[in-house]
């Protein structure tokens, strides 16, 4: 069974259809190529917009694992960019159809970009997609305890500092989405940003979502290393030895720091990866990362 789920992942990368006349036992997995759903973070402007583009319109994409009505795990994938763009596809939908193919429901996050935009407007759309998720658990079929985030080079920067800043909700807001909880219950961190005042920082991350020339003080409290507490959720990292843009410094920082407040963690420095290789299923080493997360995703018993 698991050959014909990597089979289904490798499947749905590359676009292949799966036949009509598929047998019964393939029927969940064949609704992974389900027509995704898109879904405005707020209804109208969002909070601090400065226009009505798409780019002001922060979304959540729902990919579905079937049509049943079986409470799962959920992922919401946050791509990758440098704060200016964003890696939608093999950061992305690719990812989301692999999560599905493995029985996980999946969000891809769509958040507001600089220079347009800077800190907290993005920490702000990453915490509003864990509540909508939570919040509307029912809705998507998925469990509400079991909601983590998966981030991507800047996208890793956002989800380090989602998990690191959190709160338990407005119990007395008049939206009900922001009455619940922006914690994530776990997250996996692809070659991410985490520094923004080490030697090692990624600089066009830290200039496109703090402005150009911040303060040192501004830095070093969007460097999440620093903000690593207890109740930080588990976190699986990887990173490459190779990666010239985001040196996996970068992990090993935010590993210890998680080592230290005694936060379950596991960390995977890989020998040779350029950055910005999203799943590299092709690659004999580096592609099997995701198979080292869905063990990872076990021993948490996120899935069985």
């Amino acid at each position: 069974m698991r050959s014909r789920y990597c089979v289904l992942a490798l499947a749905l990368l590359l676009g292949i259809i799966m036949p009509k006349n598929v047998n019964a036992q393939h029927t969940a997995l064949e609704d992974t190529s389900a027509e995704p759903r898109v879904m405005q973070l707020w209804e109208g402007a969002a909070p601090a917009a400065q226009g009505n583009a798409d780019e002001d319109r922060p979304t959540l994409t729902l990919y579905a694992v079937s049509e049943d009505k079986d409470l799962r795990p959920a992922v919401i994938v946050i791509p990758g960019g440098s704060y200016q763009g964003l890696a939608t596809n093999h950061e992305g939908r690719q990812v989301a159809n692999w999560l599905n193919s493995m029985g996980i429901t999946a969000f891809v996050l769509r958040y507001r970009l600089g220079p347009k935009y800077h800190h907290p407007i993005e920490l702000w759309d990453a915490q509003r997609a864990i509540r909508m998720v939570r919040a509307r658990s029912a809705d998507f079929a998925v469990l509400p305890d079991k909601i983590g985030i998966l981030g991507f080079s800047a996208g890793g920067h956002l989800a380090s500092t989602a998990e690191t800043r959190f709160d338990a909700g407005n119990p007395n807001a008049p939206d009900p989405i922001d009455r619940v909880s922006s914690r994530p219950d776990f997250a996996i961190l692809a070659y991410p940003v985490i520094s923004l005042v080490a030697d090692y920082a990624h600089t066009l991350s830290r200039d496109n979502l703090l402005g150009k020339n911040p303060s040192p003080e501004l830095a070093k409290d969007l460097s999440s290393e620093f903000y690593v507490t207890p109740q930080t959720p588990p976190t699986f990292l990887w990173s490459s030895t190779t990666d010239q843009v985001v040196p996996p410094e970068n992990s090993i920082a935010f590993y210890l720091a998680l080592l230290k407040a005694k936060v379950p963690a596991e960390l995977h420095i890989f020998a040779d990866a350029p950055h910005g290789v999203g799943l590299d299923l092709r690659n004999p080493s580096v592609g099997m990362w995701t198979q080292l997360v869905l063990a990872w995703l076990k021993g948490q018993r996120i899935i069985e």
